[in-house]
């Protein structure tokens, strides 16, 4: 079987057969969340999920989505949130800690190939198909996307006539960039900065702010600490407080599609499906609304809204 590629071979038997193939394996229906699982076969409630998240909250949302989606129809579902970056979701992959967590394409490509030339939604998509190591799969992408964007205060972008990365080699002096510590490694980091946009290396300091784009990132570009943040472009901060996101005419930061990454042993025609069915349905403005119900003095948690967005959307009630 070609694990690394097999939602197109699970694509190919629910087109062919689904009717048939639920039926065998299953009593209930896995889109509607009707009915239950037997005991024999690879249905519903005879298998039991570990799923993770990285750590911050829209990754927890969205797995908690995926954790509901699969309660519904009968799977036990084993919960780890908040496991860190990729670097150690990644880890918990590869140990059997966890069987699924939500990814982005484009950042997951370049992690497992810095190099791939790659540049839109679906040849990301396809090159994960090549890159993934055996064992391991993506399911259907999401519509929904949430990339790492370079922002700066509008009074800044006034200043140096900022409209594009392309734009920050007129700033004279330091440039003083705020991100997660992982960012100076990224690829996107401050070495494309220099590679792609002709950033001086004098120019750039780097500031590590670990909070993945959140409250003390957004304080610290507010505050004057840093020139530019690195910001997910889902971050309702973004237009809350005016900020420019500068434009990447050069496809420095790739796409960046939901994706579900699970092992191939969980990866069932069913689980596909179901996995599926969610991804089908959840877009960028989902993302940026649900990330901002989870925010505030009333901030709503991931499971509430998990739990209402699925009722949103008619699924699985």
């Amino acid at each position: 079987m070609f694990t690394k590629r097999r939602h197109g071979v699970a694509l190919g038997l629910l087109a062919a057969g689904a009717v048939l193939t639920l039926a065998a394996c299953s009593n209930g229906d896995p889109i509607t969340g009707s009915g239950g699982g037997s005991d024999d076969g690879g249905s519903g409630d005879s298998q039991t999920i570990a799923i993770g998240s990285a750590g911050f909250a829209e990754s927890e949302i969205i797995a908690e989505i995926y954790a509901q989606a699969l309660e519904a129809n009968g799977y036990t579902v084993e919960r780890t949130m908040q496991i860190g970056q990729r670097d150690a979701y990644i880890a918990a992959l590869d140990d059997g800690s966890i069987d699924l967590v939500p990814d982005y394409t484009g950042n997951l490509l370049q992690f497992y190939d810095a190099g791939n030339e790659a540049v839109t939604s679906d040849e990301v998509y396809s090159a994960l198909g090549d890159v993934l190591p055996d064992g391991y799969e993506v399911l259907d992408q999401a519509p929904a996307e949430d990339k790492d964007s370079y922002n700066v205060t509008k009074d800044f972008a006034d200043q140096y006539g900022l409209e594009s990365l392309a734009d920050l080699i007129k700033v004279d002096g330091p440039l003083v960039i705020g991100g997660n510590p992982e960012l100076a490694e990224r690829p996107y980091g401050p070495t494309g900065l220099q590679e792609i946009y002709g950033v001086s290396p004098d120019n750039i300091q780097f500031e590590p702010i670990s909070d993945s784009g959140g409250p003390l990132t957004v304080q610290a570009l507010l505050d004057g600490t840093v020139d530019i943040a690195n910001i997910y472009s889902t971050t309702p901060a973004i237009a809350d407080n005016g900020f420019v996101t500068l434009e990447d005419p050069e496809n420095m930061i790739l796409p960046q599609n939901v994706v579900p990454l699970i092992n191939s042993d969980s990866a069932t025609d069913e689980v596909a499906e179901i996995l599926n069915t969610v991804s089908a349905e959840l877009t960028t403005e989902d993302l940026i609304e649900l990330n901002g119900r989870n925010q505030g003095d009333e901030k709503a948690a991931p499971a509430t809204l998990a739990t209402d967005w699925l009722a949103d959307k008619g699924l699985f009630q």
